[in-house]
């Protein structure tokens, strides 16, 4: 009786080394297809803790691995870790929960990435734009410009680091004077160049060229003097050349920024075309008002509408 019960406890045992073997194989097929649920479901009916993975901060395992468990593929974890926290910056990010995702992103502020922090930066920037505090404003933008000049050290090949530190540069611009902004302005269309040269669909890139050509077309004359004086040849471009861009912006991703509606319509009205000018601000004006850039786009394409329909806008380009 005894010789079978002891028989009977190593075929237990044998059988569950067995197990256990095929469980080692399982676990690590389920984390390199970046399943932790199935995981879950492979160790805990051989009694083997699910190891956990919080380099980002995010863990889904309960506790520490057992001494002589099998370790975690680092690479691919870690990549399956980015993957969970960009995916949801981005959800929020599309939810307009600004704080939230500030909060979610600045925990992860020295992690030297480049995709983590991009996205820290223009968090920083919308914050900034929640107040309607100048010097809050400020300090944001600058903090902003700090986290992307660290993105752009990191990797200098992602088009939205091109993007944002194009951006930011202007923005931070902005508060040191005109003087400084017109200095940047060569700086500025580089990178937003190389941001399209990247990514040539991105309408925002697109876009923020078009944006910067209406401004050196839209310069006024002592502006034109200070940039004459910076550069032997100054920054300058044509209200053409800045609808070319809208448009070019609007046909690769169709309403998708209210802005981009408001500079269509503005640019129109620079060159006498007021069917047109009206046709885009009325979009503008009925579009949904879910950001501070969409609220301040809907206040001026109403301000431009009344002055079309009183007649002061009235000229048109046959």
């Amino acid at each position: 009786m005894a010789t079978n019960r002891l028989g009977f406890f190593f075929e237990r045992q044998f059988q569950r080394l067995y197990q256990l073997r095929n469980g080692c194989q399982s676990w690590r097929q389920a984390l390199k297809h970046g399943r932790p649920s199935a995981v879950r479901r492979i160790c805990q009916p051989l009694a083997v803790t699910a190891p956990t993975l919080s380099l980002f901060g995010i863990s889904w395992g309960g506790s520490k691995p057992k001494e002589g468990a099998p370790e975690p593929v680092k690479g691919e974890t870690v990549q399956d870790q980015k993957t969970i926290l960009l995916e949801r910056a981005d959800r929020l990010y599309s939810e307009h929960k600004i704080d939230e995702l500030y909060d979610l992103l600045i925990e992860h502020k020295d992690s030297r990435d480049d995709e983590i922090l991009w996205r820290l930066a223009r968090a920083a920037v919308d914050q900034g734009k929640l107040s309607d505090n100048k010097e809050i404003l400020q300090k944001k933008y600058y903090e902003a410009f700090e986290f992307i000049k660290q993105a752009l050290e990191i990797n200098n090949q992602n088009y939205a680091v091109h993007k944002w530190y194009a951006i930011l540069l202007d923005y931070t611009g902005e508060f040191e004077g005109k003087k400084q902004r017109i200095k940047n302005a060569f700086q500025v269309k580089e990178h937003f160049m190389k941001a399209v040269e990247l990514n040539p669909k991105d309408a925002t890139s697109i876009h923020s060229l078009g944006y910067w050509c209406f401004t050196m077309a839209d310069l006024k004359w002592y502006e034109r003097t200070v940039a004459s004086a910076l550069f032997a040849t100054p920054p300058s471009s044509t209200y053409d050349e800045a609808l070319q861009y809208f448009l070019k912006a609007e046909e690769a991703e169709p309403n998708f920024y209210s802005m981009n509606l408001l500079m269509l319509g503005k640019t129109y009205l620079k060159l006498q075309d007021g069917k047109m000018a009206y046709q885009y601000l009325s979009r503008c004006r009925d579009y949904p008002m879910n950001t501070p850039d969409d609220r301040r786009a809907n206040a001026e394409a109403k301000q431009l509408l009344a002055m079309l329909t009183s007649g002061a806008g009235r000229k048109t380009r046959d």
